[in-house]
């Protein structure tokens, strides 16, 4: 498959709980990122998100730019994500006053196969997120359609 057709291929299944939940979060947050996790499971050309879980932001120093999820929550995710039948295929978090667009720092913190949903807030109402994968040389990040899912548990 070509790199365009590739990219072309690649989406972001969000259930509109979801969906909703991540918008509460960002706005419950400002004007610091919130950040959390994508529980579903992987499908051909990306993931299908069902449930979102919230992190705490731990991020040392200024959490309007950076958001931090520790490894006692990761592994807390993944044991919730097991309990419905699902995994970890992501994470989300806000751009507070931003874009939806990754920014270096979440650059140089992506790991590849791995979707990252953004979602813009300015003045404390989010905006419509972006969703994105490493590319597999690492040096940016590839675009995923987000496609409207089914409702899916709650976490």
């Amino acid at each position: 498959m070509s790199a365009p057709a590739a990219e072309a291929a690649l989406h972001l299944t969000l259930a509109a709980q979801a969906l909703e939940a991540v918008h509460a979060h960002a706005a419950e947050a400002a004007p610091e990122e919130c950040c959390g996790f994508l529980l579903g499971r992987p499908v051909a050309g990306g993931a299908s998100v069902e449930a979102v879980l919230p992190a705490r932001n731990e991020a040392p120093g200024d959490r309007a730019s950076r958001y931090l999820i520790s490894p006692e929550a990761v592994l807390l995710a993944r044991r919730r994500a097991l309990e419905l039948g699902l995994e970890v295929v992501g994470y989300y978090h806000s751009h507070p006053d931003g874009t939806a667009e990754p920014s270096g720092h979440d650059l140089e913190h992506a790991w590849p196969a791995t979707s990252y949903l953004i979602v813009p807030v300015v003045e404390g109402v989010p905006g419509e997120p972006r969703s994105w994968r490493l590319r597999e040389d690492r040096e940016g990040f590839l675009e995923e359609r987000l496609v409207p899912g089914d409702e899916g548990p709650t976490a």
